[in-house]
């Protein structure tokens, strides 16, 4: 028997409801980090006033545009309050490099959440290497697949976090990942990992395609 909506009763899913207004922001955070997903990551590199070269990952991080070519990256306030340096840096020297990182490059990823003082390099501590940019002072990172220099094009800030939008200025990519004839990448050759829940990372190499895609736009030709 169709009910009200015209859904069929057997075809009714039973849902947990929740009124985020009535949940904690923390909490509130697990569900969203955990189902949003899989979720892209940043490993951005930033350079402080004293010359260092800061380097951690975010997940909270997406393309918005290409006219202007544009990026976003959420960086959360630590426990005290204070900024984290990412965040201290786009503020101060308003650039930033995004890498994509791919499953090579992912454990030194990883390595550089760990919390180092401001005067340690992440770069240095886990053995990744810092080659000039073409367009920001902000070095990029030799081993990434991918390099996006960003200048700040535009600031959100709320109680916890603070949201960076960056206007991408230039693009280095591995050799041969781009067709540059036809503006393609090379998929069958980028294996990006994505943050899957809070703890957890998810490889980019089950693909599918739907309906007429399979055959006239395969992933792999793409």
């Amino acid at each position: 028997m169709p009910t009200a909506t015209g859904m069929p009763l057997a075809y009714r899913w039973r849902m947990t409801e929740v009124g985020f207004s009535q949940i904690s922001a923390y909490q509130r955070y697990k569900l969203m980090a955990s189902l949003i997903v899989p979720r892209p990551i940043a490993l951005v590199t930033t350079l402080s006033a004293q010359g260092v070269v800061n380097a951690a990952p975010f997940s909270m991080f997406n393309m918005l545009g290409e006219d202007p070519p544009v990026v976003m990256l959420s960086i959360n306030r630590l426990q005290d309050g204070r900024l984290k340096d990412t965040a201290a840096n786009i503020l101060s020297q308003r650039e930033f490099v995004v890498h994509m990182s791919d499953e090579a490059l992912a454990a030194q990823m990883h390595a550089c959440g760990e919390s180092f003082p401001a005067s340690v390099s992440e770069l240095d501590a886990v053995g990744l290497h810092a080659t000039p940019s073409h367009s920001v002072r902000t070095p990029r990172i030799a081993e990434a697949p991918v390099a996006f220099e960003c200048v700040l094009h535009e600031t959100l800030e709320t109680a916890s976090r603070y949201v960076f939008i960056g206007r991408v200025l230039w693009l280095s990519a591995r050799d041969g990942l781009i067709d540059t004839e036809a503006w393609r990448v090379r998929l069958q050759d980028y294996h990006p990992v994505g943050r899957f829940g809070a703890s957890f990372y998810t490889r980019c190499r089950d693909r599918l395609a739907i309906g007429d895609e399979t055959a006239s736009n395969p992933i792999d030709a793409l």
